[in-house]
């Protein structure tokens, strides 16, 4: 899919965009297709290539936001400008009492978990079930496999001499 949208070209602090046409998923400065006009923020000045900004558009290439919104001002197109969104940047004021709040709910969880305690049939359950790691009687004992002796420790291998 094609897709209109600006590519910085300026130096650092005096921003200068290209408006390029390129495939959706290439980065903003790598490959295009087409210039299709340039934008001066600075001095609020543009140069559009009107009739192939109207061509890309109508062989089904999509308009960014913001591109969008600079040619309908400019009156190289018609329609109404879009809505962009776009998120402040969070204050340190606002980070710390995000975390602060966080750390406050965890505490709270803490506690209640802590206070809770096992109800009597969950003890009463687990003094019921044997232990598995002994066997209680001797056929238990013959179901163990040969590899585990009830020790903990692995057999040893004995060497075949050939």
């Amino acid at each position: 899919m094609l897709v209109i949208r600006f590519a910085r070209v300026g130096r650092k602090n005096k921003p200068q965009f290209r408006i390029v046409v390129q495939e959706h998923t290439a980065t903003p400065t790598g490959k295009h297709t087409e210039i299709v006009g340039s934008w001066d923020p600075n001095q609020k000045k543009g140069a559009f290539k009107n009739e192939r900004i109207e061509h890309w558009i109508g062989r089904g290439a999509q308009v960014s936001d913001s591109v969008h919104n600079l040619l309908v001002s400019q009156e190289v197109i018609k329609g109404d400008k879009r809505k962009i969104k776009i998120s402040k940047k969070k204050t340190k004021e606002e980070e710390s009492e995000k975390s602060q709040s966080s750390k406050d709910d965890g505490a709270e969880e803490k506690k209640e978990e802590s206070s809770k305690e096992p109800s009597k049939d969950e003890s009463e359950e687990k003094k019921e079930e044997p232990s598995k790691e002994e066997p209680e009687t001797k056929e238990d004992a013959s179901k163990q496999s040969p590899k585990d002796d009830g020790t903990g420790e692995k057999p040893s291998k004995a060497k075949s001499g050939k």
